[in-house]
């Protein structure tokens, strides 16, 4: 594969991250950038989550395609699985600009996006339209003025669980007031309640993705709401609200949720607890700070049957997800490991 970004980056960064990005978008959407078809794996990458066989354990986070406009595009450049979204039942405009940074000498992100985007309509109408030919997840949240965030999920679930292969309750974002007061025990309880109620009988993946900044305690009142709602995962983690001291960035000190690679140690601690907490009753995805193979492989031996990426591509291009594969499927052949499966959670059994 011949990686042009290292020839298009300095051009993009010459532009307000949004921008960059949004163009990135309408230019995948078009057509006018990506692969003709999905590259092949290799067999030991294969693995089946939720009654799903990926191709590859390496997805795309939610966040970068937040109004579903390119999820096909974006599976063709190597990724097992795409998550769009966070979509919100009404559309909604965000927080003021600018709300997204770079810190390009920490590999990292800033934002405080707060959910903009078209909301429900348009967004069932893309993934309606699409030939599903890859593992597409959906993303879904609250609106900031919603009087009742509990149904705003269970209305985002009724609208899009006939689109969705997975459906993610994001109840961490930092940058919508109280949402995260939503990872409550009794909160959490009766919001995935709802949800599985809408579900009714559609045997549609359910998970919530909760933030990297919980204490053990934390994590173990939101296993047990998870366990109590019958959910089937968790995706650990989102942004965080903490700064690490060796972030050297002039933007370091703008609110908003901290990704990219210091927020993988984090993440990867995380993740371990939660693991312990889960013992194997669901499974678990972990999302923050991969940028190699190595970053991933350790995630999958803390605990996680999938990982996600979504900052790197700033720094490291389309190509990440790929390249995060390969590295990976050398890792797994090298421990003698035969899948993805064999090798998840053995740091810590």
């Amino acid at each position: 594969m011949f990686d042009w970004y290292p020839c298009l980056r300095p051009f993009l960064s010459l532009l307000d991250p949004e921008t960059a990005h949004r163009t990135a978008i309408k230019a995948l959407a078009s057509g006018l950038i990506g692969p003709p078809m999905r590259y092949a794996d290799d067999p030991v990458l294969a693995t089946t989550v939720w009654g799903h066989n990926f191709k590859n354990p390496v997805g795309l986070a939610a966040g970068f395609d937040k109004n579903a406009e390119a999820p096909d595009a974006l599976l063709r450049f190597g990724f097992g699985f795409v998550e769009v979204g966070t979509i919100t039942p009404k559309p909604q405009i965000g927080n003021p600009r600018p709300r997204l940074f770079r810190l390009t000498e920490d590999k990292a992100v800033i934002n405080r996006m707060g959910f903009p985007g078209g909301g429900i309509e348009p967004a069932r109408k893309r993934l309606a339209a699409r030939a599903r030919a890859g593992i597409v997840g959906v993303n879904i949240g609250a609106n900031k003025d919603s009087v009742d965030r509990a149904a705003d999920y269970a209305t985002c679930t009724a609208e899009l669980m006939a689109v969705a292969d997975y459906l993610v309750c994001n109840v961490s974002s930092p940058n919508t007031p109280g949402l995260r007061d939503l990872q409550g025990r009794a909160a959490l309880t009766e919001l995935l309640t709802g949800v599985k109620a809408v579900l009714g009988p559609r045997k549609i993946p359910v998970l919530v993705k909760v933030a990297p900044d919980l204490t053990a305690v934390d994590l173990e009142d939101i296993v047990t709401a998870t366990l109590d709602a019958r959910i089937d995962g968790m995706i650990i983690g989102n942004t965080t609200l903490s700064r690490p001291d060796t972030l050297r960035s002039k933007h370091r000190g703008e609110t908003g949720g901290l990704s990219g690679a210091p927020l993988h140690p984090t993440t990867l601690r995380v993740l371990g607890l939660a693991a312990r907490h889960v013992a194997g009753r669901f499974p678990l995805v972990g999302c923050g700070g991969i940028r190699s193979g190595a970053d991933a492989y350790a995630m999958i031996r803390a605990g996680a049957s999938l990982v996600q990426l979504y900052s790197g591509l700033v720094f490291e291009g389309p190509w990440l997800g790929r390249r995060v594969a390969l590295e990976l499927a050398e890792l797994l052949k090298r421990d003698g490991f035969a899948g993805v499966a064999d090798a998840v959670g053995v740091d810590i059994r």
